[in-house]
């Protein structure tokens, strides 16, 4: 299994020395996210400091942007990173769209689709000497003069990961993606029973199976070295969870659980801004639902029970605040099958 570490801990003026330090410690992929910085520049800070490592914006926001300036930034870090991007997306929710970014939003999942087929359309001119003739309901590319085109095809494009919940855009992934990022906010059964088959389906209208496709997850995972620690890491995994779980679109997650009735109550308090209070709401059963649970030494094996035959790569969610336990922990982890 892969291991890939956070970019951005410690903030954007670290960037390059934590790509140095995640590189050297192991580690197989470096994320950058888009929350409260650029996903996109960190990455290139990161490709000058790295060689080996795969690098992946996990996610960065589609619908805040289109197709072609994502062609063009994802050709940009491709071609820096000698091959190394991995472009990974998702749709956010509406009120973020629309409220936020202040652009469009309809049907999420075949605007998505289009998305990434317009992207692919751009590079299909670019890389491949094909007419720019892309027309769809969402996005129409018809212009492309040899002045914008890049020139320096070598890496052509980068492989695009979609991040999915639902059914329909876990379709979409397996239909028009390279691989799917997972939110953290799942369960082994959600995996299981909701998103394998609807990726299967996916993966049959584009003619591959699910050797030819990439499935990352950010594992939440409770923690410590002793028992200070131990309690800190499950405060914060609690209150991932209430926070993730206020959310209408990730109801269903917790239906499969058979709590359904706690988004409402967190949605709820959420909207009162009572963020420590959704947090108490989030009991130990729960808590073990969405996360792995157990003591540094148990939990890659813990993972590989849980996630061993479901993901290929996994986003190290935690920080054990000894270097070399860290190094050991991340040891164990790449070699769980």
């Amino acid at each position: 299994m892969k291991v890939d570490g956070g970019l951005l801990i410690g903030g954007l003026a670290e960037a390059s020395a934590r790509a140095r330090a995640l590189e050297a410690d192991g580690y197989d992929g470096i994320v950058s996210a888009e929350v409260s910085n650029d996903p996109f520049l960190p990455l290139a800070l990161a490709a000058e400091q790295t060689e080996r490592v795969e690098l992946m914006t996990s996610i960065a926001v589609a619908f805040a942007r289109n197709p072609m300036i994502l062609a063009n930034t994802s050709h940009d870090l491709n071609l820096v990173s000698k091959g190394r991007f991995i472009l990974g997306i998702g749709s956010q929710i509406r009120p973020h769209i629309t409220k936020r970014f202040s652009m469009p939003w309809s049907q999420p999942a075949a605007r998505m689709r289009e998305f990434i087929l317009a992207m692919r359309a751009i590079w299909d001119c670019w890389y491949r000497g094909e007419p720019l003739a892309f027309r769809g309901d969402f996005y129409t590319h018809t212009l492309m003069t040899p002045n914008f085109t890049p020139q320096d095809a070598t890496y052509g494009e980068p492989r695009v990961f979609l991040a999915a919940v639902g059914p329909r855009m876990t379709e979409v992934a397996g239909e028009v993606a390279d691989g799917m990022i997972a939110h953290g906010f799942t369960t082994e059964r959600y995996l299981r029973e909701v998103s394998l088959p609807a990726l299967e389906k996916g993966l049959a209208r584009s003619a591959r199976s699910r050797s030819d496709f990439e499935i990352s997850c950010p594992v939440f995972v409770v923690t410590g070295a002793d028992e200070e620690s131990f309690t800190k890491s499950r405060e914060m995994v609690g209150r991932q969870i209430s926070f993730y779980g206020s959310t209408p679109a990730y109801r269903p997650v917790l239906e499969l659980c058979g709590r359904g009735e706690l988004q409402t109550e967190l949605n709820h308090l959420s909207k009162q801004g009572r963020w420590d209070d959704m947090a108490t709401l989030i009991d130990d059963d729960l808590v073990e639902e969405f996360a792995v649970v157990g003591r540094p030494e148990e939990v890659p094996e813990l993972i590989r029970k849980r996630f061993g035959d479901l993901i290929d790569r996994m986003m190290c969610t935690f920080q054990l605040g000894d270097p070399e336990l860290q190094k050991a922990m991340l040891a164990a982890l790449r070699d769980t099958a």
